[in-house]
């Protein structure tokens, strides 16, 4: 395995979950002694049979060698899986700014400027990753509990963890999201006097969204379509999937829906709810 992507994104802690799930890890070697590695791993013995290579910009010839080498290895069969870690200018520009590190790039001390060339440069490796995270939400202990889901040995065993979301458009679509969906179509309990104050997770709230067809047809409808994407999401080896569901302030609708979709999915899988905005619109 190949881990690579931008300075910050967390591969120093990708190879160290790595490491301790018995891979054999290699910081920053030269991408000139890639394919020799491959050629010497058949006489390795099985202690090393899996092994992760961090591989970045610290290495020069990266950029303008890797599609050479790894045609190479393709013409001999050799398909190592490619880990590319990203993250946002912003989450990347926070870290740095709370370890005082120096991104590579940044001369003078500007980062993002750093950050940004790294990304442009680094845009023919991303696309020939087998799988891509965003660290950008991540923490360092959700960060190696992601790892440890990918590629423990359990891990084929263990079911997609699922967050349901609820915000407001108002305050902007959630950046963590990987599916988002709008309920400002189904009647709006902001507008009836008695439910106004009230909350998504009350039951008067949920019993007036539930007495329209609407929103019964909805939930049908979107159940279906994410019990047909939740398996292939899982075939991907994809381990947190954010839906997030909003509507105006993210207080009635989309609180109530996301409690919905919860509790018909709990069970089947590790699930949770969130309510962005839910304390925040009253």
């Amino acid at each position: 395995m190949v881990i690579t992507g931008l300075s910050g994104s967390g591969k120093s802690t990708v190879s160290r979950v790595l490491e301790d799930l018995g891979f054999y890890c290699i910081d920053n070697l030269p991408i000139a002694l890639l394919p020799n590695l491959f050629e010497l791993a058949s006489g390795f013995s099985p202690g090393y049979s899996r092994i992760a290579l961090v591989m970045d910009l610290r290495d020069r010839a990266l950029l303008r060698t890797f599609p050479e080498v790894f045609r190479h290895l393709q013409a001999r069969d050799l398909k190592p899986e490619i880990l590319f870690l990203e993250a946002t200018d912003e989450a990347l520009g926070r870290r740095y700014s709370q370890t005082r590190r120096t991104h590579p790039l940044a001369e003078g001390g500007r980062v993002l400027e750093g950050i940004r060339q790294e990304r442009e440069m680094l845009i023919p490796l991303r696309a020939l990753a087998t799988r891509i995270i965003d660290t950008s939400m991540f923490n360092v202990h959700q960060l190696e509990g992601a790892i440890r889901d990918l590629f423990g040995e359990e891990a084929g065993a263990r079911r997609m963890a699922l967050t349901f979301l609820s915000f407001g458009f108002s305050r902007g679509i959630p950046q963590e999201a990987d599916l988002v969906t709008d309920v400002r179509f189904l009647p709006n309990p902001h507008f009836v006097e008695e439910l106004k104050p009230l909350g998504g997770k009350e039951k008067r709230i949920q019993e007036f969204l539930l007495d329209f067809d609407e929103t019964r047809d909805f939930l049908r409808r979107f159940q279906e379509l994410l019990e047909f994407l939740f398996p292939l999401y899982e075939r991907e080896g994809k381990a947190y999937l954010t839906v997030a569901i909003g509507c105006t302030g993210g207080r009635h609708r989309s609180v109530a829906i996301t409690e919905f979709l919860t509790q018909h999915f709990s069970g089947r899988y590790p699930v949770q709810s969130r309510h962005r905005d839910l304390d925040l619109s009253a």
